[in-house]
């Protein structure tokens, strides 16, 4: 089930909830019940795939924005990506198998606009990261924090989204390039969920938030954002971690 399906099944039956809901103020579960998300944990795992070698030491992926890396050894890429020493919107970690309700700030971005089909989306989002690094690099600005991407819009066979690099400050006016803009993030009062695993298990992710949110009766926005701690990878068997934020009404 891709996450177009996850929410959209999933909101349409919250909507007589949300109406009404405030946010974090659902009804509270019983007293000796266990909640959701121990219930139905979030994929903290991921089983490798021994059939494949790998990718080639010689020849490693291109990196998407740039970004500090930690040297690395002669020996082949490790399928998890080294931490980055950029700031996470939230700076205090999140917790597997946890729900955290956060404040996230705003902060001032650097934004491309695009759509892509499900099956193309890591690989469109990876491009859209390069295009602002990239933006950014010919004005002598640099990340101020990781990759973030808000889905805006889903439809049957993909979905409108909005790449984002924060930045220490927006540039003046007129200073947009390669389609790419200056804004503010998304802020406000969210729920965060951590997904760690690979992309493509991350619906399993989507499907146990809306299970929470249903459970908790808490209504959010039909958009949610992702916040990648680690770089979006080419492999598929890449261990990803990645904040996502249902963000309040």
């Amino acid at each position: 089930m891709t996450r177009l399906a996850s929410l959209a099944a999933g909101l349409f039956a919250l909507a007589p909830l949300l109406s009404n809901a405030a946010f974090g103020q659902g009804a509270p579960p019983p007293t000796n019940a266990p909640s959701p998300a121990e219930t139905n944990p979030l994929p903290t795992t991921t089983v490798p795939d021994t059939s494949k070698s790998g990718p080639d030491p010689a020849s490693p992926a291109p990196q998407q924005v740039p970004i500090p890396r930690p040297a690395q050894s002669g020996a082949a890429r490790s399928a998890t990506p080294p931490p980055s020493t950029l700031p996470t919107l939230v700076t205090t970690p999140g917790e597997p198998n946890d729900v955290d309700e956060v404040t996230l700030p705003a902060k001032p971005v650097a934004i491309l606009s695009g759509a892509t089909k499900w099956d193309e989306a890591r690989a469109n989002l990876r491009k859209a990261f390069k295009t602002i690094g990239d933006a950014l690099a010919k004005q002598n600005l640099k990340p101020a924090g990781r990759p973030i991407a808000l889905f805006t819009k889903t439809e049957d066979d993909g979905f409108q989204y909005e790449a984002m690099i924060p930045i220490e400050a927006a540039p003046a006016q007129g200073s947009e390039s390669d389609g790419v803009t200056f804004g503010s993030s998304p802020s406000g009062k969210a729920l965060r969920f951590k997904h760690s695993g690979t992309y493509e298990e991350i619906d399993g992710t989507y499907e146990t938030l809306i299970a929470y949110l249903d459970a908790k009766e808490i209504g959010v926005q039909d958009r949610f954002l992702e916040e990648y701690v680690t770089d979006l990878g080419e492999g598929a068997d890449d261990k990803l971690d990645i904040n996502i934020y249902a963000l309040a009404k």
